[in-house]
């Protein structure tokens, strides 16, 4: 049993090593590219105009940051098998796959929240753009 479980943790290893990198090339896109993309998002603009502009330019943002999502996601998923393993050998390999699922949950949050928020912004900005339209109209026809 000894030893099926160390041929096991060693399939776990190589495994590990094989979806190491897609964790690398997602953990570097986010720290190169993802997290930058994020912080430009923070500060919208004032007018309706400005802030859809800023919305498309974000969606493509996000359709990519979706992908390397979902990419993190499925190496993840791959190596839930971690679960199960508490041996000193594969302890060091263990701290790595959480790293990388802490910082992969982080980001994926933090885009879930921009998207939301510049979504609620949109909105909020077309209903006060229809509120101030119907003003203007309201009083045009008490001029008349």
């Amino acid at each position: 049993m000894l030893s099926n479980k160390r041929i096991q943790e060693l399939e776990l290893v190589m495994e590990f090593e094989k979806v190491e990198e897609c964790f690398k090339e997602v953990s570097s896109w986010i720290e190169n590219v993802g997290r930058k993309g994020l912080k430009e998002t923070v500060n919208l603009d004032d007018s309706l105009e400005m802030l859809l502009q800023a919305q498309k330019q974000f969606k493509e943002f996000d359709l990519v940051a979706s992908e390397y999502c979902k990419r993190g996601q499925e190496a993840l998923k791959k190596m839930d098998r971690w679960e199960d393993f508490s041996s000193v050998d594969v302890h060091s390999y263990r701290v790595k796959l959480q790293t990388y699922r802490d910082q992969l949950e982080e980001f994926c949050t933090q885009l879930d929240e921009t998207r939301h928020r510049i979504c609620e912004t949109v909105r909020l900005y077309e209903f006060f753009d229809k509120v101030r339209q119907g003003i203007c109209c309201t009083e045009e026809g008490v001029k008349s």
